[in-house]
């Protein structure tokens, strides 16, 4: 069955980087539109970043320039490099791959199919 096993998550300080994985079985691909997305306690889950086939990329205003989005085909995993860490980015992150939806600029206009379970991430 399909899995995506999010890692990398942490405790780090305020400016410290982290970077994250989300390795997909092979019965789906980080080929086409996938994403991470984050959910803060009390808070609803929200989009961080998007990669579609071709390699364009899109981000939330209140990470842009501070996180990078990546995959490798051939290890079918995904990547969400975070750096210059904020507090207010604690949250639990998740992966998400099959977009159900058209996708353009790294964004996926309807759901994904598949999620992975997320890996913490505390900014202190």
């Amino acid at each position: 069955h399909v899995q995506l096993v999010e890692s990398g998550g942490g405790s780090v300080q305020a400016g410290g980087s982290l970077r994250l994985s989300c390795a997909a079985s092979k019965d789906t691909s980080v080929n086409y539109c996938t994403g991470w997305f984050r959910q803060a306690p009390g808070k609803e889950r929200e989009w961080v970043a998007g990669i579609d086939r071709d390699g364009r990329t899109g981000y939330a205003d209140s990470v842009k320039g501070r996180v990078t989005i990546s995959k490798d085909n051939p290890k079918n995993t995904l990547y969400l490099q975070l750096d210059g860490l904020k507090p207010e980015d604690t949250a639990m992150y998740y992966c998400a791959a099959s977009c159900e939806g058209d996708c353009g600029g790294g964004y996926c206009y309807g759901d994904f199919r598949h999620w992975g379970r997320g890996t913490q991430v505390t900014v202190s």
